[in-house]
């Protein structure tokens, strides 16, 4: 398997954070998931903060993968995150230390391909991430078969009203109306359902 180029959201930690019990214990989770990730072999290309301007720089950067580190509730990380990937989706990991069955569900619905719960451990990060990417890759050709699918039907519906309009207005038989469709296609070097807009299209500017 290559390398997976990965964008890590998480809060930054600071200079001058360290008192802050939180950020101290956010920053030893951070180093954890780093130490795993290099340890497995996986590129980190980024470690971003979940802000506004995380959907611009996914985005540029183009990952593979987003791993999302979260202490607690991650709400607004989801919407940032679900904005980012709205027009390419990508795997998603998130760690968390919320077992909040609620947020685990928001999580999901909004892509999440892993939410793992207090499971930010080094040895356990590179089989996350391979579950994570072997799901990824199942939904999305559940999608794409089901996008075709829905492509396919709505494309022998356009055939079915262009068929229909050349019997109405030609005369034609059902069979002799495909083979117009088809000749015409064949001609044009144009796909059926392509000849057959084309057709509504003129009826239509027609009236």
């Amino acid at each position: 398997m290559k390398h997976l180029r990965i964008v890590v959201v998480n809060t930054i930690i600071h200079a001058g954070d360290e008192d802050d019990e939180a950020l101290r214990a956010q920053a030893e989770r951070a180093r954890a998931l780093r130490i795993g990730l290099l340890e497995a072999g996986y590129d980190i290309i980024a470690s971003l903060p979940p802000d506004m301007y995380l959907p611009e720089r996914i985005a540029q950067l183009q990952p593979d993968m987003i791993i999302v580190d979260a202490e607690s509730d991650a709400r607004d990380v989801l919407e940032h995150i679900v904005i980012a990937t709205r027009d390419e989706r990508r795997p998603i990991v998130m760690f968390t230390e919320s077992d909040d069955t609620e947020s685990m569900e928001a999580a999901m619905a909004a892509g999440v391909s892993a939410y793992i719960v207090a499971g930010l451990q080094s040895d356990r990060i590179k089989p996350v991430l391979q579950v994570a990417l072997a799901r990824f890759k199942r939904e999305q050709k559940l999608l794409d078969e089901l996008s075709d699918t829905k492509s396919k039907l709505a494309e022998r519906k356009i055939i079915e009203r262009a068929k229909g309009l050349l019997m109405e207005r030609q005369g034609f038989t059902e069979e002799q109306a495909f083979q117009k469709l088809r000749s015409m296609a064949m001609s044009k070097n144009l796909k059926l359902s392509e000849v057959a807009q084309r057709i509504l299209d003129v009826e239509d500017l027609l009236g």
